[in-house]
C-alpha cells in the first residue's frame, strides 16, 4: 500500500500510520527538488502543511507542487484532503477524473465553532464599540444606548448542519438561544445541537424571525450567493450575521451596503469572496464589522484529528468498506 504525502506529514505522522496499518508504505513527496516515482501508489493524503501560507485564491507553490505530481500518479486512486470543504478547482477536478476524494469532516468543528461562537458573543457584547473607545482612549461604559442585547431567547439561524453546525448549534444553545437548522434534506429531522430543521426554501419565513444569521454551509451551487440584498432585508433590522463558510455564500456588495445603512448591526466574517481581503476593501473599515482572516479552523489539535480521520480510513480501505466523509462534485 504505497501512500503519498508531504514529508513534513511523514514524519509527524507516519509512525501512528504504519502502526494503524503495518504494511503501508509512504512515499514522501519533498517541498523542493527531484520527485519521487509515483508508480503504484494508489494513495494520497494533502495536509494542511502544504496549505499553510497560501489562501484558496492564491495557492502555496507547495500545495500546487504536490496536487500536480498527482495528476501525475498513473494508480492514484483515493485522495484524502485535510479540508471539510472540497469546492477548490483541483478537488473538483479530482472528482471528475473518478478518483475517491474523502474531506476531513468534523476535524475543524471544535475550532470552527468556537470562533463563530466567539465572534457572536463578541457582537452581541459590542467589543467592537469598545475597542474603537480603547482606540481613542475614552471611558465610555456600555451602560449608554444602545446596550448590548441579553442573547438568552434569542434565535439562531444555522445555515448548514454538518458537524461544524451541530456544534455551533450546541453551543448556543448553551448560551441560552433557540437555535434552527437550515438543511438540504429538512425530512431528515434535527440533529443533535438543533431545536428544529428547515429546508433552503423555507429561508423567506425564517429570516423574519432571526436574530443571529450564522453561515457554517458549503459552497454549491445551492448556496453560492445565497445571501443577497433581498435575504437581508428580510432579517428584522439591528440583527447580526456570522460567517464561517465561505465568502461565495454571501453578495458582499449587499452585505456592505446593509452594514452601512445600519439594517444590520454587525458581521462577524471569516471568510471572503477574495483572500487575502484587499487593502482597500469596504470591510476593513467598517465599525460594526470583525474581520478574521480565514482563521476558524486554526488549532494545534487539527492535524491530529485530519489524521485520525485518514488511519481510520486506511483501515476501511485495506478491510474493502466504505470511507468515511466520501465528497461528491458541488451541485
Amino acid at each position: 500500500m504505497r501512500i503519498l504525502l508531504s514529508d513534513v506529514a511523514e514524519q509527524r505522522h507516519g509512525a501512528r500510520i504504519r502502526e494503524a496499518v503495518p504494511d503501508a508504505m509512504l512515499v514522501p513527496v519533498p517541498p523542493e527538488g527531484p520527485l519521487p516515482d509515483p508508480a503504484g501508489a494508489e494513495i494520497a493524503f494533502v495536509t494542511r502543511d502544504l496549505f499553510a501560507g497560501g489562501t484558496r485564491h492564491r495557492l502555496d507553490p507547495r500545495f500546487l507542487r504536490f496536487t500536480d505530481f498527482l495528476q501525475r500518479a498513473p494508480a492514484l486512486r483515493w485522495v484524502q484532503t485535510f479540508s471539510a470543504g472540497t469546492d477548490l478547482p483541483v478537488y473538483q477536478e479530482m472528482l471528475a477524473r473518478g478518483l475517491l476524494l474523502t474531506n476531513s469532516a468534523g476535524a475543524s468543528a471544535p475550532a470552527v465553532a468556537q470562533t463563530a461562537l466567539a465572534g457572536l458573543l463578541a457582537l452581541a457584547r459590542q467589543f467592537p464599540r469598545a475597542l474603537d473607545a480603547q482606540r481613542r482612549r475614552a471611558w465610555e461604559p456600555l451602560y449608554a444606548v444602545p446596550e448590548p442585547r441579553e442573547v438568552e431567547g434569542q434565535a439562531a439561524l444555522v445555515l448548514g448542519t454538518g458537524p461544524i453546525g451541530q456544534e455551533i448549534g450546541r453551543l448556543c444553545r448553551a448560551f441560552g438561544l433557540r437555535t434552527l437548522g437550515v438543511r438540504r434534506d429538512a425530512d431528515a429531522g434535527p440533529p443533535p445541537g438543533f431545536d428544529a430543521v428547515a429546508g433552503f426554501a423555507a429561508l423567506p419565513e425564517l429570516l423574519p424571525r432571526t436574530d443571529w444569521l450564522i453561515l457554517a454551509c458549503p459552497l454549491t451551487e445551492t448556496t453560492r450567493g445565497l445571501i443577497d440584498a433581498r435575504a437581508l432585508a428580510l432579517l428584522p433590522p439591528g440583527r447580526h450575521l456570522v460567517n464561517v463558510s465561505r465568502g461565495g455564500v454571501v453578495v458582499e456588495g449587499d452585505l456592505i451596503a446593509a452594514l452601512r445603512s445600519g439594517h444590520l448591526a454587525g458581521a462577524f466574517l471569516d471568510v471572503f469572496a477574495e483572500e487575502p481581503l484587499p487593502p482597500d476593501s469596504p470591510f476593513w473599515g467598517l465599525p460594526n464589522v470583525i474581520v478574521s482572516p480565514h482563521s476558524a479552523a486554526a488549532s494545534d489539535g487539527l492535524p491530529e484529528r485530519v489524521a485520525t480521520i485518514f488511519r481510520d480510513n486506511l483501515r476501511r480501505w485495506q478491510r474493502g468498506e466504505p470511507l468515511r466523509n466520501l465528497a461528491r462534485p458541488l451541485a
